[in-house]
């Protein structure tokens, strides 16, 4: 199915490692975002917008850890290896046939992964955001995206955080630097027309000057 949207959906983190209540990297409101990410997952995929699944795996050997994770993920029964189940998502949010599946060794979706190159080989222009959690993971990639003049939408009932607090003003601050805002409800009515493509904009009125 063609893309008309020029978008790509990208889902970040939804392991059982950060879901389940029982892991030491929990958070608190990931659990109730399941159901809207599932969802959503779908809609992009009938609307032939690419649906990536990105995920954090972590070496048994600790080599990959991140400095200020390390003490809680080494005392908390070392989450996130391979083949583990709170590596796993869970099951409405595993990728089906034609998703792509990204491994990624820190925050950004974006850091030390192919997901760049992919994107634009299939001539994405806008990525779609969701997942855990809103201050880490959702907004390094809004901001590397934004950076690497993607257009960035961020569905912000997919996303969760600690706490509300923390929830609102990381939506906040990525709507004012350019993220477009929007509810998995709205997500429904998504189409080409839904979001301004800002670098072609710029990139048209620099080749009319």
């Amino acid at each position: 199915m063609e893309n008309t949207t020029s978008s790509a959906y990208i889902l970040i983190d939804m392991q059982n490692g950060f879901i389940d209540p029982a892991s030491p990297l929990c958070i608190k409101n990931a659990a109730a975002t399941v159901d809207a990410c599932a969802r959503t997952m779908d809609t992009a995929r009938q609307k032939g917008i690419p649906v990536f699944v990105v995920q954090r795996r972590y070496s048994p050997d600790a080599s990959d850890v991140e400095c200020t994770r390390y003490a809680g993920w080494n005392g908390g029964g070392r989450p996130l290896a391979p083949g583990s189940h709170s590596a796993d998502a869970p099951e409405p949010l595993r990728p089906k046939a034609g998703d792509y599946t990204v491994i990624k060794p820190r925050w950004s979706a974006f850091f030390g992964t192919n997901l760049d190159l992919i994107l634009r080989r299939l001539g994405v222009r806008t990525v779609i955001l969701a997942g855990t959690t809103t201050p880490n993971c959702i907004r390094t990639t809004c901001y590397d995206a934004v950076a690497l003049d993607y257009n960035v939408v961020v569905l912000e009932d997919c996303c969760s955080s600690q706490t509300e607090i923390i929830q609102r003003v990381n939506i906040e601050d990525m709507e004012n630097i350019g993220a477009v805002i929007m509810s998995s409800a709205r997500f429904e009515t998504y189409d080409k027309d839904a979001v301004p493509d800002a670098a072609a904009a710029i990139r048209a009125e620099l080749a009319a000057r």
